[in-house]
């Protein structure tokens, strides 16, 4: 059944959501100071590593 769900979402509803999850940790960090110095202490780029591997594997996941 979530199978079902999940392939009649188009590209816009994956996009809409991964933009609600985007502003959804900008707001926590926004309201919480301890995420905001967690953040700003951490480099950008482990972030950008993070997310890529990220990305890799939801696509390895689709193309299989």
């Amino acid at each position: 059944m979530f199978e079902k769900q999940v392939k009649r979402l188009k590209l816009v509803d994956m996009a809409m959501t991964k933009i609600a999850v985007a502003a959804f940790v900008l707001f926590v960090i926004g309201i919480w100071p301890a995420a905001q110095k967690w953040v700003l202490s951490v480099g950008p780029w482990y972030f950008l590593v993070i997310a890529v591997i990220l990305a890799i594997i939801v696509e390895v996941r689709i193309w299989k």
